[in-house]
């Protein structure tokens, strides 16, 4: 798996959200190129503030068990996976702002680098260590940017 935290991986992301345009199509699933974008800043706010409420106990066992083998795992996502509520973005947003928003969430987790993520807990999956922190990150942003020819 690609390491999240890798200077060149900056770029690479970079260079690959730099691709995109308003009016990029995707090649599956149901959003817009805007909403896909603030979609993949949910990740990065799950990580790095308390925007969002932690899933009740009950669910984050539940999450633990099924869900973060998936997430963290080596494996690709398919195309068209559910994704839990609190990644929905059903609503119009603007391509710019949230572009703009995804780069900085993206320059701040890697700034604050590997050794900022180790042990530090998901609100979904309790302790994650920096290389699962690093796979999150990355798997997600990359099965997203495909999914817009990205």
């Amino acid at each position: 798996m690609t390491d999240f935290f890798a200077p060149e991986t900056k770029s690479e992301l970079h260079q690959r959200i730099g691709t995109l345009e308003p009016s990029t199509p995707a090649l599956w699933g149901k959003m817009d190129v805007a909403q896909m974008l603030a979609h993949n800043s949910i990740t990065f706010e799950l990580a790095l503030t308390d925007k969002h409420p932690r899933p009740n106990p009950l669910m984050r066992v539940m999450l633990k068990t099924f869900v973060k083998p998936i997430v963290v795992g080596p494996k690709p996502y398919p195309k068209n996976s559910r994704t839990a509520p609190v990644f929905v973005v059903a609503d119009q947003r603007t391509f710019d702002t949230e572009k703009q928003r995804l780069l900085d969430y993206i320059d701040q987790a890697h700034g604050l680098g590997r050794q900022h993520f180790e042990g530090l807990p998901s609100p979904s999956f309790g302790k994650l260590t920096s290389s699962e922190w690093s796979t999150l990150f990355y798997k997600h942003l990359d099965h997203h940017l495909k999914q817009f020819g990205a």
